[in-house]
């Protein structure tokens, strides 16, 4: 199995998202890339992401990159649906080199590359979040999610 962390934006909706898909095995809601090792304080730089462990047989970076594609707007700088703000950056982060070439592959294959707002960094810090946000949506399927109901259960 391998590790990869996608944001796109409010993490419920992309940990419902992700979960589903084809080759991924388990889902964490969390913070990436901030500076803080635990949740108190304010806020540090972190962006909300989804530790994602996925069989590489099964699904590949570009795969997972494609996904993620399909339920964020890929040239809005921290800005998702209506959540505000640098802590809703999109963006993908793994301590694995050979991901981060893969996942600027896939940005540098599209035609519009150029305006894409989607960040590819190494990951340098991880928080899991609290307890009430993990698998949010499967317990209070009425919150505000920025993706679209049918995408959220395309692959389910």
């Amino acid at each position: 199995m391998e590790t990869v962390y996608l944001a796109g934006g409010c993490l419920w909706g992309v940990q419902a998202f992700i979960k589903t898909l084809p080759g991924v095995v388990h889902t964490e809601a969390g913070r990436a890339n901030g500076t803080s090792r635990t949740l108190e304080g304010d806020y540090d730089g972190y962006a909300e992401c989804v530790k994602t462990e996925f069989d590489p047989a099964a699904v590949t970076v570009t795969e997972l990159m494609g996904y993620l594609f399909e339920v964020i707007d890929p040239y809005s700088l921290n800005k998702q649906g209506e959540d505000v703000g640098e802590k809703y950056r999109t963006g993908f982060y793994s301590e694995d080199p050979a991901h981060l070439k893969e996942a600027e592959a896939f940005i540098r294959g599209r035609a519009d590359c150029e305006r894409i707002a989607v960040e590819v960094l190494p990951l340098t810090n991880y928080v899991r979040s609290a307890e009430e946000h993990q698998d949010r949506l499967d317990r209070h399927p009425d919150d505000y999610c920025h993706i679209p109901g049918e995408l959220l259960g395309k692959y389910k």
